[in-house]
């Protein structure tokens, strides 16, 4: 999965809150709505990205639609975003132990 598009799905604050709401169960496009201060058009309009970011499916049941979040499409994004992560710690610890090797030295040649 390509992560320019998800990446950007999420940079917007009310999109994450939208991605928050919906967890692990499936709402109606209105139901979703009624949890913000803005219109209709917005929120589905901020579907449509989370959608077409592949971070929620959409379903039909008569004329409502009902969202869903993918919880595969954010397991691929945790893990993207996690190499990151284990890097940042990585060289964290490294640079810890480099430090800790130092004090250690200094103590050493003092004595």
């Amino acid at each position: 999965m390509d992560m320019e598009e998800p990446l950007r799905a999420i940079a917007e604050p009310r999109r994450q809150q939208i991605l928050r709401l919906l967890g692990d169960k499936e709402m109606a496009s209105g139901e979703i709505a009624g949890h913000f201060n803005v219109s209709r058009p917005a929120i589905s309009q901020h579907l449509q990205i989370l959608k077409a970011a592949g971070l929620v499916s959409e379903r039909r049941l008569g004329t409502r639609r009902l969202y869903q979040v993918r919880s595969e499409a954010l397991a691929e994004l945790k893990a993207f975003l996690d190499q990151f992560w284990e890097g940042a710690l990585s060289s964290l610890s490294e640079a810890a132990e480099a430090e800790q090797r130092r004090l250690d030295n200094d103590r050493t040649s003092s004595q």
